[in-house]
């Protein structure tokens, strides 16, 4: 049978990598399946983020999404962004809006919007994430606005908190 010399700074490394916590090693995870939130429980509360005018002419908004899970437990969350219609309309139509979210690899992937009432948003099931405590939540969707007429509206991103 056939042995390798393993160099010492790879087990060096090695019992580094193994001493460092678990929780600082990983990135956000997708929601278990099988727990209360991830089995379709509604949000227990929104942490509303500022809000920007729709960008007009073709034009293109990179809006920002950060969430801090100041708490030591782990937390599962939601990214969502809401574009409102103007109050008294006309109504926008997810077709008039393109929402892209910038991916880990760095491309931009495009997001499907929902409508209801005047409301295009994200869904929040799809989104849905764990946040480990002490670790911040950061995403950046890239909205623009499709066709030469010129829409009115307002880009709401929120972070949907769950348990």
């Amino acid at each position: 049978m056939r042995t390798r010399k393993i160099p010492r700074r790879s087990v060096a490394l090695a019992a580094a990598v193994a001493a460092v916590p678990t929780a600082l090693l990983t990135a956000p995870a997708q929601a278990a399946t099988g727990t209360a939130a991830a089995a379709g429980a509604p949000p227990t509360g929104f942490v509303e983020l500022p809000t920007s005018p729709l960008p007009r002419d073709d034009a293109q908004r990179v809006v920002t999404v950060t969430y801090r899970n100041d708490s030591s437990a782990d937390r599962t969350v939601a990214p969502q962004i809401l574009i409102e219609s103007p109050q008294n309309g006309p109504f926008l139509d997810p077709s008039s809006i393109r929402l892209e979210v910038l991916s880990p690899d760095g491309h931009w992937r495009t997001t499907p919007l929902a409508s209801q009432t005047g409301t295009l948003y994200t869904k929040l099931v799809p989104a849905k994430l764990v946040l480990h405590g002490h670790h911040t939540l950061t995403e950046r969707y890239r909205v623009t606005v499709v066709g030469a007429a010129p829409a009115q509206g307002t880009v709401e991103p929120r972070v949907a908190l769950y348990g």
